[in-house]
């Protein structure tokens, strides 16, 4: 028996079997084009060239109808069979119960909301999917395309650019509108802080700024062309709670980070800027080939529950 590669080789298009099937269930070239919705001539092209490739005829014209020759009988049964099994894997849905996973879902983190959402994800994911696994990396908006579509993360969850069609995208939180936008934190044991704080005394402080660029430009160098006294310059927001703790730093952070810090450290103030700030929408990204993967999605689905949750802190 040839090798099934050999057949490939040889161009053996395989919706010809599915055009033989019909024709022999019809006994028509007629009905079966009509069946298939296609003209008669396409019909008789693709008998041929099934018959061509096989080296036999596989029907013979009987009175006004088709009716199979012993080569056509011995391949409608065997194409009956398989093709059902074919049919009946491509329709079946794989079950997937959470409780029973053991998969490893790999997912990119980056951003001011990664300590928000990976407690309540991870104990929302222990809950309902004991023994699965998640695996953490950081990403950001310089690799995570890369990241991506090489399959070293499943699915992430930062800011992104641009990215090819080949990448789905979603906003699930939003730094720009309602009580989402930037607060300044501080330590008030260590810094005595006016309300309201003006321009002046903001930029009167000594800086913590997140750059993902490895300087120390930050979202307000950014946005505002204005420059900070920056004494630290760190590449995620996951520093800051202690750099500020206990210090005279202050750090320009979203509010949904904010509140986050001030449950743990509720020694911690966040003070309303001086002046109009707001960042980009945190996004949910995956790949097309992870789009109907049932663990992938079972944890995405998590994620996009849980950001709609979040609430903005108090001023």
């Amino acid at each position: 028996m040839s090798n099934i590669s050999d057949s490939y080789v040889r161009d053996l298009d395989l919706n010809l079997l599915r055009v033989f099937v019909v024709v022999a269930e019809e006994a028509s070239l007629t009905r079966a084009a009509a069946r298939l919705y296609v003209t008669q001539p396409a019909i008789s092209s693709s008998i041929r060239r099934l018959s061509s490739f096989l080296g036999a005829e596989l029907f013979t014209r009987q009175g006004h109808g088709l009716v199979l020759t012993a080569r056509g009988v011995a391949l409608l049964a065997a194409a009956n069979l398989h093709l059902r099994e074919l049919v009946a894997a491509a329709m079946d849905v794989p079950s997937f119960d959470p409780a029973q996973s053991t998969a490893t879902v790999r997912l990119g983190l980056g951003g001011a909301l990664d300590a928000v959402l990976l407690p309540t994800l991870l104990a929302r994911v222990r809950a309902a999917a004991p023994r699965m696994q998640l695996v953490v990396l950081q990403v950001q908006f310089r690799n995570v395309e890369r990241m991506l579509l090489s399959g070293t993360i499943d699915f992430a969850v930062t800011v992104a650019d641009d990215l090819p069609r080949s990448i789905l995208r979603k906003t699930i939180a939003s730094l720009r509108t309602g009580g989402s936008g930037f607060v300044c934190l501080y330590d008030p044991r260590f810094l005595e802080l006016r309300r309201p704080l003006t321009e002046a005394t903001y930029f009167a402080q000594e800086h913590v700024a997140v750059s993902y660029a490895g300087d120390t430009r930050g979202i307000v160098e950014d946005s505002l062309g204005k420059k900070r006294t920056v004494r630290v310059s760190v590449p995620a927001f996951g520093y800051i709670p202690d750099l500020v703790d206990g210090s005279d730093l202050v750090a320009t952070v979203p509010q949904l980070f904010a509140a986050h810090v001030m449950r743990t450290r509720p020694h911690l103030r966040a003070a309303p800027l001086p002046f109009h700030l707001t960042g980009p929408d945190l996004e949910l990204l995956w790949s097309r080939v992870t789009e109907n993967d049932a663990p992938t999605q079972f944890v995405r689905d998590l994620v996009v529950e849980l950001a709609a949750g979040l609430v903005a802190p108090p001023r």
